[in-house]
């Protein structure tokens, strides 16, 4: 075939760098597009249930290989997607958002269409997602069709941010020739400047050199930007103590013996702080220092031997290295490290915190009991979800296996987030292996925001595990501000109901109110099996939840009230 659409050469090139499901809703200006998937061998539409929770879950799936595709319609669609994409641009979160536009010829002669303000301006809803994009295009040229298109494509997988690309309706059918898929996108990364990366390794291996309490802490971008091997590698070589953020959950394997915890400022446990705190020589990788990944920013280092590294700049001390990216500067680093470090005496860790007393199995389950205890359910290689609330602090009490991997939206933090964000992941689990587990931890507060998307799921058999935590409304809310305010309440919904409201014939519902009914439903092996979707509903008293959160919640209040 000699020639081929514009718009199968999209799906095309998403095809080449494993990006096989589309995310999105079908409308008037993208339908023409839409239809370009089915001739794609390998390629399926998820179809989701709105725009926002499309967004979320191209996220999710982002997270897990690498780059998402989101589809939405002029907009009406594409602003609907905004709040979901605002927050992969902040995480660091490779999506592209590719809107289907007006024809050209509609454009230029400014036509009062449906889905606009009605002022002939097309280009406003563009101009609006420049400002959460790493780049956009507007494709109105069929010559530049294909450069444009891998021009987004790579700048979405390098950068890990969100792209915008647009295509009027009348250009995805037109033709460009084929053997332009011969030549794969470019995916590599530029190299460094050799003279600047020489200074920061230097630099580097001159303040490990003299360090005598050194440590390694990892935060989200270790993960998203693909460094868990060189970071894994470090710990190995140095055998540091070495730590995580709550967003870098899973960037470290929390069963290898350097493991020391969940550094999260004043909201550590006291033997993590001191060994963070005191340390002469930080070695920070992959750093998102927001307020709830800090404790309210309540980092206290006595050390200002602090070496960041990040995907396209390190900073040591008070000198910073644009463009110096860390991928290559730890792969230089690890080159020279093992003489620099043979000396060095392996101080030790932080030891893993002791498991839950025993109780009672009549005991009514409390969040401090369920995240120490959750550890003993986890498996091998799986994707934990916790949505922005309790889920999301208890969650750093968990201890997790062998290449488990954490999905938190600690930064941006858009209640409803993890539902959406669980349908993704579970089309990039089940794209990996069928039998790697999704489980979601949401409270019924948050479920609502986006609870359709349990249906999607249900479309396509994909089969996580659903905890939903009955906690009776927004408890995170009501620790931070109110909390016997109406608007902290929700209507309670009977969600034993709701795989079955959404046509499952053959999912499970399951309520579990104690601890020993935890314990049991956790050792059972039929249901620890990866075969179908599960909703557990976890029952918890209103105003209960980890300490961690409590503390951070009169962090949050008192930052909120300060002139």
């Amino acid at each position: 075939m000699a020639e081929i659409t514009v718009g199968k050469y999209l799906f095309e090139r998403l095809r080449q760098v494993n990006c096989n499901t589309i995310f999105g809703l079908p409308g008037d200006f993208n339908l023409s597009l839409l239809d370009k998937i089915y001739e794609v061998e390998g390629m399926r539409w998820a179809g989701n249930a709105n725009e926002l929770n499309a967004a979320y879950a191209a996220d999710g799936y982002a997270r897990i290989k690498g780059m998402a595709c989101l589809i939405t319609t002029f907009g009406v669609g594409e602003l609907s997607a905004l709040n979901g994409i605002a927050g992969s641009y902040a995480e660091h979160v490779g999506v592209l958002h590719v809107v289907g536009c007006p024809s050209t010829s509609s454009q230029a002669k400014q036509l009062l269409l449906h889905h606009t303000l009605g002022n002939g301006d097309f280009t406003v809803f563009h101009r609006m997602s420049a400002n959460i994009s790493e780049t956009t295009a507007m494709v109105t040229d069929l010559a530049a069709a294909p450069s444009e298109i891998d021009r987004c494509i790579r700048t979405t997988y390098i950068t890990q941010r969100t792209v915008y690309l647009g295509l009027p309706a009348n250009i995805v059918d037109l033709m460009v020739p084929a053997k332009l898929l011969d030549t794969p996108i470019d995916l590599s990364l530029k190299p460094n400047d050799a003279d600047a990366e020489k200074e920061v390794v230097d630099t580097v291996l001159e303040l490990i050199s003299e360090a005598k309490t050194p440590i390694i802490l990892a935060d989200a971008c270790a993960s998203r930007h693909n460094v868990k091997p060189e970071l894994k590698d470090l710990i190995n070589a140095t055998q540091f103590p070495s730590f995580v953020t709550p967003m870098g959950k899973g960037a470290i394997d929390e069963q290898h013996p350097r493991f020391g915890g969940v550094y999260v400022g004043t909201l550590s446990d006291p033997e993590v702080k001191d060994v963070v705190e005191n340390a002469d020589l930080i070695l920070s990788v992959g750093a998102l220092l927001s307020d709830f990944n800090t404790g309210s920013f309540s980092y206290s280092y006595k050390t200002k031997n602090v070496v960041e590294f990040h995907s396209d700049h390190i900073k040591i001390r008070n000198a910073s290295f644009p463009g110096v990216q860390m991928k290559f500067a730890l792969q230089k680093l690890l080159s020279q490290i093992k003489p620099v470090v043979a000396n060095y005496k392996p101080l030790p860790v932080p030891a893993r915190k002791p498991a839950n007393a025993e109780v009672a199995d009549s005991t009514i389950l409390k969040q401090e009991w369920l995240w120490n205890e959750l550890g003993n359910f986890l498996q091998e290689g799986d994707v934990v979800l916790t949505e922005t609330g309790t889920s999301a602090f208890g969650i750093n009490q968990a201890h997790f296996p062998t290449d488990a991997y954490g999905i938190s939206q600690v930064l941006w933090g858009s209640i409803g987030f993890s539902v959406g964000c669980c349908l993704g992941a579970a089309f990039a689990a089940e794209e990996i292996s069928k039998t790697k587990r999704v489980i979601l931890f949401v409270g019924d507060g948050s479920l609502q925001l986006t609870v359709q998307e349990i249906s999607t799921m249900i479309r396509w058999g994909l089969t996580p595990y659903l905890f939903v935590l009955n906690n009776d409304g927004y408890t995170i809310e009501k620790l931070i501000h109110g909390p016997t305010a109406q608007y902290n309440n929700i209507q309670p919904w009977k969600h034993q109901k709701i795989l079955e409201t959404f046509g499952s014939t053959d999912g499970q519902s399951i309520e579990v109110r104690t601890t020993g009914e935890w314990k049991k439903l956790a050792a059972c092996p039929n249901f620890n099996k990866n075969d179908k979707i599960r909703l557990i509903e976890v029952f918890l008293p209103e105003m209960d939840a980890p300490s961690n959160l409590v503390a951070q919640a009169k962090l949050t209040e008192a930052i909120n009230a300060k002139q």
